[in-house]
Parts: structure tokens; sequence; C-alpha cells
């Protein structure tokens, strides 16, 4: 039935502005990798913005060393986290698309062609893609699928969105915050705008990398919960034992998900 998503006949009409969106935080080893899959863009109408979470490593002298005019570099003073850093780099963001990639990931070629001609041809205000998943101990790749569309209730569920693959039209959606919780923060950002009424698209084919660092960010099972509910209750404003109901139905997905995508 969404046989008209289909590639590579969507080919953008005008070149819109792409703002790229990337914390990093000692991102040193790897962010030389990202900031090339951005310059190896198809599409070349984007600026990277890139705020420096006080790293202790080299990750300044790597990004300052490229003298590419679309490359902006900001260090915080402080500490700040991923959302603030990020909400920092949407306050700066001059584009009618605003992207995300973290520091540690990568793009595929034609990621922004595809993605901008996908939104143009059907008046979309979120997309986000299917990815690759590259684990640190196997040298092949595993498939993260995406589901066709997302709305508000189909997200609660749980998050099948690759931050890395996101993209939202600001002139539709407006210039949104990222909640400032530790974790979950870019699942909030989508319930977020979601919760306005809109649809997201995904494209099925992988248009990025995701970089997993051995389950790292799983993190502890308790803390996991613990951030659901935070996200659930006080960002999204549902009371103790709605969130509490959200947070278990999120969890009961999220085994399911995980038992497929490890599969």
């Amino acid at each position: 039935s969404h046989s008209s998503y289909r590639f590579p006949q969507y080919h953008f009409t005008h070149m819109d502005l792409v703002s790229i969106i990337m914390p990093a935080y000692n991102s040193g080893r790897f962010i030389e990798q990202s900031i090339r899959s951005v310059l190896s863009q198809t599409y070349t109408e984007w600026e990277l913005l890139i705020v420096d979470d006080c790293s202790t490593d080299d990750t300044e002298a790597i990004v300052t060393a490229y003298q590419d005019a679309r490359i902006h570099y900001q260090r915080n003073e402080h500490n700040m986290g991923a959302a603030l850093s990020r909400n920092k780099a949407i306050q700066a963001a001059k584009g009618k698309y605003i992207a995300f990639l973290d520091a540690d990931d990568k793009w595929l070629p034609t990621k922004l062609e595809k993605q901008v001609g996908f939104m143009q041809n059907n008046n979309i205000p979120m997309s986000y893609t299917a990815y690759y998943i590259q684990h640190p101990t196997h040298t092949d790749f595993c498939i993260h699928q995406c589901p066709t569309t997302q709305n508000y209730y189909q997200l609660t569920k749980w998050n099948r969105i690759g931050c890395l693959t996101v993209m939202y039209d600001r002139e539709q959606i407006g210039t949104i915050q990222i909640p400032h919780i530790d974790k979950r923060n870019d699942y909030a950002l989508w319930l977020t705008i979601l919760r306005k009424g809109y649809t997201a698209h995904g494209i099925q084919e992988p248009l990025a990398i995701y970089r997993s660092h051995n389950g790292v960010s799983k993190g502890n099972k308790l803390a996991f919960l613990k951030y659901h509910y935070q996200m659930f209750h006080h960002i999204l404003g549902y009371n103790n034992i709605i969130a509490l109901l959200l947070t278990i139905r999120n969890t009961i997905y999220y085994l399911i998900f995980h038992l497929i995508d490890t599969k």
C-alpha cells in the first residue's frame, strides 16, 4: 500500500538548507568518520553544528582542522549533557530541516538527498530511515528495520526511530527544544512532536550506520525503567499510575523488538 515510498525516484526539487545537530563529548576516536560522512553527502546544502560538551581529548583539534565554512564548532563553558548541547545547536540552526547525527555514527552518501526528496515530494513534516548497526565485535552489520509510519500512540509503545536518521521540517513543526532529562531525551522529542498530531514517515532503506558500544547504551535495566517513567511523568505530564503503566508496556515492547533486532 506504500508503493509510492520507493527509491530512487525521489529527487529534491530545490536545495533547502539542512541543519545537522551533533553533540560531541570525548569523540576523538570517531568524530572524523562522522564528519567525513557528512562531507561525502551528494546533497550539499547543509550546515553541521557541532557542540563540544567540554571534551578532554582531541575532539576540538580534529573538528577545527576542517576548513569547510559549513562546519560550525562551539564549545560549552561547562558540561551540559547531550540534550542541552543539542538545544544549543538547534537554537543556532538556520535550516528549514533539522537533522541529527551523533559524533560516533555515520551517514551513507545519499542519505540527505533521498530524505529531503522524500519529504518534499510527499509533504512530510518528519521522517526517519532504517539503519545499519555496527557492533564492535562483529564484522558484519545488521539492519534495524523501521516502521512505515509512526503516530504518537504507536510511538508511546516503544521508540523504533533512530536518532541518527531523523529529519523534521522546522517550517511545519517549529523550533522544538529537546526536553531536559539525562536519558531518552531524543525519544521525548519525537513524542513531543507527534503529540501535536503529526505522523512521522519511514524510509525502508538503511541510510545510516549506528555504532553500538557493546550494550553500554542499554545500561542498567532499573535505570532504563526510571528514565522512561521520568519521561512519561515529568516531560509528557502523565500521572503516576499512567506513567507507570506506559513504562511497563514500553518494557514489554522493548523486549519484543530487542529479540527481533538481535536475531
